[in-house]
């Protein structure tokens, strides 16, 4: 999907209200050269050289050593300059963020789930029967069929 590019100076309000800001689908596309990046989370550039070494903020990189940030890195640096003039180290900060994306992680895991046990419930003659993996992934299996057998794996299923 091809971008227009804009002024920053001059558009930086229009960014906020973007759509590609707030659509999940491109969240973690990478649009952003480190000045536009710069000017939006309002940083230096040289700060966000300084986050991707100590690794709280990841860029993508394109073309060989260019960094490309995402309205979700947009995101995080806004928190980061949050965290610290709130007086939060660099190390909390990373601490925080390592929680934060573990949390959105399992709310993902959670999300895919339960639209799993929704499909299941819609189709009755399908799988409702599901088996917990000994590496803890939750696996379908059909009625009347058991898992393989691979040690110590627990199945759930519902009586009617």
């Amino acid at each position: 999907m091809p971008y227009t590019r804009i002024r920053v100076r001059e558009n930086i309000a229009e960014y906020g209200d973007d759509p590609r800001m707030l659509a999940a689908a491109h969240r973690h596309d990478p649009l952003f050269v480190i000045s536009v990046a710069a000017e939006l989370a309002d940083m230096h550039p040289q700060t966000l050289r300084q986050y991707d070494r100590l690794g709280l903020v990841t860029p993508r990189r394109q073309g060989g050593r260019h960094r490309r940030y995402s309205p979700y890195d947009i995101e995080q640096l806004r928190q980061i300059q949050q965290l610290s003039s709130e007086g939060v180290s660099l190390e909390g900060i990373r601490r925080i963020l390592a929680l934060h994306n573990q949390v959105e992680d399992l709310e993902s895991e959670v999300s895919e789930l339960r639209q799993a046990l929704r499909e299941a419930h819609r189709n009755p003659s399908g799988t409702r029967v599901f088996a917990v993996g000994s590496g803890g992934d939750v696996v379908t299996v059909a009625r009347g069929q058991r898992p393989r057998p691979a040690g110590r794996e627990l199945v759930i299923w519902r009586q009617r």
